[in-house]
């Protein structure tokens, strides 16, 4: 395989393993500690060592590793990439029970401008992470756990075109049309009252499997191509809990009312009924995510979960020279930054000669503005270069002098020219497919970069051989922006931004070119290498 396509595929299986923010990070600790990064908390002392690796996690939604060159003094400075680990979804409301026209529906708030029609008609799931009761000899404690269940188990279904005649487009209101639908009350009515669970396309089943719990069943001529149930208990991956599913699903039909249209529950319309006083989401959800991570459904106590496309990411195309995949933007800068500071700092000598630190700060929240504990607003990342600086040197103006001689890339996706809307880019400024990553530019500072930031970003596409490109929005068109700028004037980090060009960016599923994730890489890397040796060459200031 080329190079280029295994750096690819690798970003792929980065992808397929990320659902979440918290996935990603989750997987970023992995391929860390593989490396021989060492976990650090910021709760506790550090003790660090030149010629070391180490990470932290804020919220295990952001994730910042660094490692220190084996001449580093303090003062000196850091070489930084920076990302971030979101991307626009749905995400559970805290009260996500919603009962409509006999339908158990979820629901969700949008998160960030994603492309919002692209969310109909797909098969989705739901990830996330869950905070989990525990009882122990000692007493109980709570535990923060991944959840992502792995199979469709929702959707949220287009409106007919012949029920939707005389309207000006498909426009989609967040508010009522962005419901995955769960299940329908009928199932759960016919399972409860009669014992009788889902079809069955095999002639005598017996085992039924849904999600990851398992019921023993027998097959009845009753009722045609239905199991009815034999066992009432429910399987785990470590050991089996009776009592389920009859006497929950029973539960869930009290909570969601009868089936029949029209009726009442506690003097209400089935109907206009959307959560039951004692219960915020709906029993069966609870129950898929409970299977899933081998818990009692009372034991869940609190979650972030989001709604996740189904449909894996792949290297595509005719010559197999695409990505297809959700949050490319942004995990894909995410992976390229990651991976290229890890094989930077993967042989014994590789730090042998560093004089800085050598950082990649993955950050949450950049889709919403980065106002957050864990976003590129917050102090995380000044906090990880002053603890730093610190352990080696108590002085804090030598902090100072560090962030003068420190440099950042901001790498966020890049808007790469459209075929079927090519007036939509500036003439002289058209990032495409293959073509580098995109230098973004914008003289009212939408973008961080300046004439010296990227004249180094350029130097070190020239010494490699690595095409680079530039982007500047058209001015009759609004720009966008990224953690540049907000880094860039929250610590006084000289700051380029880039990216790398995609498609259909903010769809639920996007499209970016191999070849670019390899430049993307083969780029990072080589900045973690050469920065301090090129620096030492540029006099500005004085």
């Amino acid at each position: 395989m080329a190079k280029g396509s295994s750096v690819a595929a690798d970003l792929v299986e980065f992808l397929n393993a990320s659902p979440t923010a918290f996935h990603a990070v989750d997987e970023a600790k992995k391929r860390l500690r593989s490396a021989g990064y060492e976990q650090v908390s910021e709760r506790e002392d550090w003790s660090l060592e030149a010629g070391k690796k180490y990470f932290f996690t804020r919220n295990h939604s952001t994730i910042v590793a660094f490692a220190i060159g084996k001449k580093y003094v303090a003062g000196n400075g850091f070489h930084i990439i920076g990302a971030h680990t979101d991307s626009p979804c749905l995400k559970l409301k805290p009260v996500s029970k919603v009962l409509k026209g006999g339908y158990l529906e979820v629901g969700v708030q949008a998160y960030g401008g994603g492309l919002w029609h692209t969310w109909f008609d797909r098969d989705l799931t739901i990830a996330g992470r869950m905070i989990i009761r525990e009882g122990k000899d000692s007493g109980v404690s709570y535990s923060h756990q991944l959840v992502r269940i792995g199979e469709p188990i929702m959707r949220i279904p287009t409106l007919a075109i012949h029920l939707d005649r005389g309207t000006d487009g498909f426009k989609v209101n967040t508010q009522s049309h962005l419901l995955p639908v769960l299940a329908t009350s009928v199932k759960l009515y016919r399972v409860a009252q009669h014992g009788y669970f889902l079809p069955t396309s095999s002639l005598n089943p017996t085992q039924l499997k849904f999600g990851k719990c398992v019921f023993n069943v027998e097959w009845t001529k009753e009722v045609p191509h239905y199991c009815k149930m034999l066992h009432v208990g429910r399987k785990y991956p470590h050991g089996t809990y009776d009592g389920f599913p009859v006497a929950e699903l029973n539960k869930v039909v009290s909570e969601n009312g009868p089936v029949e249209s029209g009726s009442s529950v506690d003097g209400k319309n089935a109907n206009e009924i959307s959560t039951a006083d004692n219960q915020k989401h709906h029993s069966l959800l609870l129950q898929l995510l409970a299977a899933e991570v081998g818990c009692k459904p009372d034991d869940i106590c609190d979650f972030e979960l989001q709604a996740c496309d189904t449909q894996p990411s792949i290297i595509a195309g005719a010559a197999k020279e695409f990505i297809f995949s959700g949050r490319l933007d942004n995990l894909c800068m995410s992976f390229c930054s990651l991976q290229a500071l890890i094989d930077a700092t993967s042989s014994e000598s590789s730090l042998e000669d560093e004089t800085g630190v050598r950082m990649v700060a993955l950050f949450d929240h950049e889709e919403v503005g980065s106002n957050s504990a864990q976003g590129a607003g917050s102090p995380a990342m000044l906090d990880a270069l002053s603890r730093i600086t610190s352990f080696f040197f108590s002085d804090v103006k030598v902090l100072e002098k560090a962030i003068q001689k420190s440099f950042l890339i901001s790498a966020d996706m890049a808007h790469a020219l459209h075929p079927n809307y090519m007036d939509k880019h500036e003439d002289n400024h058209q990032p495409k497919l293959h073509g580098g990553l995109v230098i973004k530019h914008n003289a009212n500072q939408r973008y961080a970069t300046n004439s010296i930031t990227s004249f180094i970003f350029r130097e070190i596409a020239i010494k490699h051989n690595l095409p680079v490109q530039d982007f500047v929005v058209r001015n009759d068109m609004p720009c966008g922006s990224t953690i540049g700028p907000i880094l860039a004037s929250g610590t006084g980090i000289r700051t380029v931004d880039v990216g790398a060009p995609q498609l259909s960016m903010h769809s639920i599923r996007e499209m970016c070119a191999v070849d670019d994730v390899k430049h993307s890489y083969e780029h990072f890397k080589a900045f973690f290498q050469e920065f301090s040796h090129l620096d030492s060459k540029i006099v500005v200031d004085i």
